[in-house]
């Protein structure tokens, strides 16, 4: 595959470069012309649904697919024709992809041992890597031997164990149970911190990518929709797909009341919500729009108090540190409303069957156009 005529200097801040990367199997398009700077030292997290496109990306970072089309550089280095093991990256699978007949050391060893390293360096940093996973001790032991949270540590350790430019990491922690998952994950988040290596995490799980996560690549059908920290990706969806992936989002009929360059006001029963007018397109006021807002900006309205809209309490669902009340309202959503409330107050206070108005608890949200 040719290069770039004239690339250009390589951005010292850039540590992985995607340019117009298009890949096809057979008739199927897997991603359409997407390009993506990962930044030196930071987390980047491809967050999609199956099929998507995300794990296809990862892998033509680490080098076992080819693209049809683009250009991928490495530390300023065109890497696009280059094997696996001259690109200088770890790698960890969804299955671990651990030796059964090896020893815990012997895996974490076993990337040295093919560079050829010395016996004596080889141990060393085998060590090390064991004490940054926590797995001093295990050395003898088997896979088989292991929790599946040691396992997933001895794969981690095996691709820290290379000092790679790169670490790239494929759903990780996805056959891991809830507990052991959310450890892991402050785990990672350590050691990628310690190390400062500059990391390509892909998930389907949108909590775990907004816990983890510098930026957030979230895709859809072969394309980047939205590039952003955890917080725009949240709190500012570029499109209705992102709105409806990332967290949990009621979507409530409201009108456009004006625009103001780049807000606009949305009007949502007596309440008034400025929103980003860029999402809106060509809509003029006066129109119908659908006001995407999260169930933690919603509450009951005390008495008195002007409601948005008015509806049943249909379920209630306990949650520990909060309840998430269901609320058919169809004069402002044609499926419930979802409330998030603190505490375990509203099983008691707003059982089903309670007639409630519903306030809204912010004054800024996403609008789109309806379809």
């Amino acid at each position: 595959m040719s290069k770039p005529a004239n690339p250009g200097p390589a951005d010292p801040a850039v540590a992985v470069r995607l340019d117009g990367i298009t890949k096809r199997f057979g008739e199927v398009v897997a991603l359409h012309d997407v390009s993506l700077d990962v930044r030196r030292g930071e987390l980047m997290t491809l967050l999609g649904p199956s099929g998507c496109g995300k794990t296809t990306l990862l892998n033509l970072v680490a080098g076992f697919l080819a693209p049809d089309a683009g250009e991928i550089a490495i530390a300023g280095a065109h890497v696009t024709d280059l094997p696996t093991y001259r690109r200088e990256i770890g790698m960890t699978f969804q299955n671990y992809a651990l030796f059964p007949h090896m020893s815990v050391a012997s895996n974490v060893g076993y990337g040295l041992r093919a560079r050829r390293l010395d016996k004596t360096e080889i141990a060393q940093r085998v060590a090390a890597a064991l004490d940054l996973v926590k797995l001093t001790g295990l050395e003898d032991r088997r896979p088989r031997q292991l929790s599946g949270g040691q396992q997933q540590r001895v794969a981690l350790a095996r691709a820290l164990v290379v000092r790679p430019q790169v670490l790239l990491l494929d759903e990780p922690f996805s056959a891991l149970d809830r507990n052991l998952r959310g450890a892991m994950q402050v785990e990672l988040r350590e050691i990628q911190r310690k190390l400062d290596v500059t990391t390509i995490f892909v998930t389907h799980d949108q909590s775990e990518a907004l816990s983890l996560s510098d930026r957030i690549a979230v895709m859809a059908e072969g394309r980047i929709r939205q590039l952003g920290s955890p917080d725009d990706v949240y709190r500012r969806p570029a499109d209705r797909f992102v709105a409806s992936f990332v967290g949990d989002v009621n979507v409530l009929r409201a009108r456009l009341e004006r625009r103001d360059g780049t807000t606009a006001i949305v009007a949502l029963g007596a309440a008034r919500v400025k929103v980003p007018s860029a999402s809106l397109g060509g809509a003029t006021p006066g129109t119908a729009v659908d006001l995407f807002v999260r169930p933690e900006d919603l509450r009951i309205a005390d008495e008195g108090v002007p409601a948005v809209a008015h509806g049943i309490v249909a379920a209630q669902v306990y949650q520990g540190g909060h309840v998430d009340l269901h609320v058919e309202s169809p004069e402002v959503a044609s499926t419930r409303v979802l409330l998030r409330i603190p505490g375990q107050a509203a099983m008691t206070r707003w059982p089903i069957g309670t007639r409630v108005g519903i306030e809204l608890a912010t004054n800024e949200a996403v609008a789109f156009p309806s379809p």
